[in-house]
């Protein structure tokens, strides 16, 4: 039985709910991106295109602005010729007054979200993989119930693991340092991406044809050789997708990040740096906002580099049985 072609009035109806669903998605981005380059006095503005492009913001956060030279009015100098102040406490009292480091080093909260969403993204797809490989291919005891239960912990929401993590880490040891905080903290976001990783790839393996390592076996190759020579280049879209899927999950953490690295300013990552810039003298809109964008920039990045790995080889490794 033939389907129906849709009338015009149909056609008119569909695409314009599309259109609808597709602008209600991206509007908080247009306004985000158009708060973050409008001055303050054009904040009043409900046009999301700003009046003047200001990117005061973006170069305060990126480190691009120049520096000023800071005078010390007369009234601090009559302050400082208090014979009753010590000169440790008149040379404090400049350093303060005179000090232009970053309130908000941006660049540094982006550089541990990196580093962190890296190597959690790279160990967990490595992982994944061979334990994927494994339940897709190998005969074991128990295997089909272990493929099953492998996503139970996925299910398990992290506010009811983040008090006994948090626990067990303190009563080892772990949180009394930067460096066991930090090992909790790559532990708890691979635990929390590996059961999806797992099932993903697991499920791409299994199409797979067999045939193919069966062919490289009777070659000589070992069973490793054909999994890295056969099934990882025949596997390279949906290696991508897991290793963007988890990038993105470890870049936009905030509930383990904001209690483990809370008492460590200097390892803060962007999601808890964003948290706490809401709360700081420095909460000004374009820069609450341009910082929010440039949050976007790498997750769009990953995809941007990803989609040719998604959008092609989907089809390599099929063959005729």
């Amino acid at each position: 039985m033939l389907n129906r072609r849709r009338s015009f009035g149909q056609n008119i109806f569909l695409y314009s709910m599309i259109i609808m669903i597709i602008l209600f998605c991206i509007f908080p981005f247009l306004q985000i991106l158009s708060t973050s380059l409008k001055h303050q006095i054009d904040w009043g503005n409900p046009s999301l295109i700003p009046r003047v492009i200001h990117l005061d913001a973006y170069k305060e956060l990126l480190g691009l602005m120049p520096q000023k030279t800071i005078e010390i009015p007369d009234s601090l100098k009559t302050m400082l010729d208090n014979p009753a102040l010590s000169e440790a406490a008149k040379q404090k009292i400049i350093a303060r007054f005179t000090s232009q480091d970053a309130d908000f080093p941006f660049a540094r909260y982006m550089l541990n979200s990196f580093l962190i969403s890296l190597i959690t993204s790279v160990a967990s797809t490595f992982f994944a993989s061979l334990a994927a490989y494994a339940i897709a291919r190998l005969r074991f005891p128990g295997r089909s119930v272990f493929s099953n239960a492998v996503l139970f912990v996925y299910m398990v929401g992290g506010v009811l693991l983040m008090v006994p993590l948090y626990q067990m880490a303190v009563t080892v040891g772990l949180a009394a340092s930067i460096s066991g905080t930090l090992i909790c903290i790559f532990l708890i976001y691979l635990v929390q991406t590996l059961p999806v990783a797992m099932y993903m790839l697991g499920n791409y393996f299994r199409t797979i044809p067999f045939s193919l390592e069966e062919a490289a076996m009777m070659d000589g190759c070992s069973r490793t050789e054909a999994f890295t020579t056969i099934i990882i280049p025949l596997s390279r879209p949906m290696l991508m997708t897991v290793f963007v899927y988890c990038f993105v999950i470890a870049w936009n953490e905030y509930l383990f990040a904001s209690v483990f690295l809370k008492q460590y300013q200097d390892f803060h990552t962007l999601p808890l740096a964003l948290q706490t810039l809401f709360n700081s003298k420095n909460a000004i809109w374009d820069r609450i906002m341009a910082a929010s964008m440039l949050t976007l920039v790498p997750v769009v990045i990953a995809f941007m580099f990803a989609n040719r790995h998604l959008s092609g080889g989907l089809t390599e490794g099929g063959v005729k049985e």
